[in-house]
């Protein structure tokens, strides 16, 4: 996958160096901030909280019917992920109860990937389409806090191997949708949803990776972005 990302990169670039010749196809840049968090069947979901973060890379649209439809494939870099909220909740490890919570915030850095069609009507356009996306790295700041329902004795525990990404899907399939309003000069403003049909977490590993809470999640992401197409209509 690591290969396949670089040659799309590398797609884009040549495209993008092209662009001048290619009558009507506009290199641009976005730049914006993603609000996460994560859906599906997720255990102690109250436990898990929204969280910003930056959204950002280049985008090439190319006009099919003019000033009307067009395809707009995007290389982003994608800050994904949730904060824990310090909400109680129930664990039994080996057949003794406690309450725990937890704190801190868990980052999932992405490259994505959307190919989107896009209709525009008199500048305010829709858009839609598939989105593929890698995961480069992770960050894991999360402190939990333990009480014995029996003795009351409290410990706490800090993540470990904080950048580990062994136990998660590296490569994710979903899709976004948004709408906005572009000018003629080129500048834009949106907002998209974008989600996942792939879950984060590996199957064999759903019932370890926060305690199995994740086992059926996937990532949840409305983005809103300012971007600029160079050169005129």
């Amino acid at each position: 996958m690591k290969k396949s990302t670089v040659l799309v990169a590398a797609l884009l670039s040549a495209a993008a160096f092209s662009s001048a010749h290619a009558q009507g196809v506009r290199l641009g840049l976005r730049a914006g901030a993603n609000y996460t968090n994560l859906s599906g069947n997720i255990k102690n979901e109250n436990t898990y909280n929204n969280k910003l973060g930056f959204v950002g890379g280049v985008m090439l649209n190319a006009p099919l019917v003019e000033n009307f439809f067009s395809i707009q494939p995007e290389l982003l870099y994608s800050q994904k992920g949730f904060e824990n909220k310090p909400n109680e909740y129930d664990n039994t490890i080996a057949g003794i109860g406690y309450k725990e919570k937890r704190e801190g915030k868990v980052n999932y850095n992405y490259l994505d990937l959307p190919i989107l069609a896009k209709i525009n009507a008199d500048g305010f356009y829709v858009e839609a389409g598939p989105q593929i996306s890698y995961l480069l790295s992770s960050s894991n700041e999360t402190k939990t806090t333990r009480t014995n329902t029996v003795s009351g004795k409290t410990d706490t525990f800090e993540a470990q191997n904080k950048n580990d990404v062994s136990d998660l899907n590296r490569t994710e399939l979903g899709y976004a949708a948004g709408l906005g309003y572009q000018a003629e000069n080129g500048l834009s403003i949106g907002l998209r949803y974008a989600g996942a049909f792939s879950d984060l977490v590996k199957s064999e590993n759903g019932d370890t990776y926060f305690n199995g809470d994740l086992k059926n999640a996937r990532h949840s992401a409305f983005q809103v972005s300012l971007g600029y197409l160079i050169g005129n209509k």
